[in-house]
């Protein structure tokens, strides 16, 4: 509940900072799935902090909409015998690269 704090502060510096703190703390802690919760925070400190260089302005929504795309054709490649077919799949649906030609004509 602490960290919900952590998306009020305005300015990357103090964010990290604050971030700094909590991982600290939430390591000294027993429980380890806080512990890989702080490990995981700490390791993705840039990254995490480009939200508040952005000013909040990021959305992840083109990602969800991805990763729907992804499960979808992965749904649909259930019956596919390789994991380079389902790779292939997966370029044709997200890359929006064109089918192949076929080499028979169906009347």
């Amino acid at each position: 509940e602490d960290f919900q704090r952590f998306w009020d502060y305005q300015r990357p510096d103090f964010a990290g900072k604050f971030l700094d703190n909590w991982v600290t703390r939430a390591l000294q802690t027993d429980l380890e799935p806080m512990k890989k919760v702080a490990r995981m925070l700490r390791s993705h400190k840039p990254l995490i902090l480009n939200w508040f260089k952005a000013k909040g302005r990021l959305s992840s929504g083109a990602v969800e909409g991805m990763n729907l795309k992804a499960k979808l054709t992965m749904r649909k490649a259930f019956g596919f015998k390789t994991l380079k077919c389902l790779q292939i799949a997966l370029y044709h649906e997200l890359g929006k690269l064109p089918e192949p030609d076929y080499l028979h004509r169906f009347c």
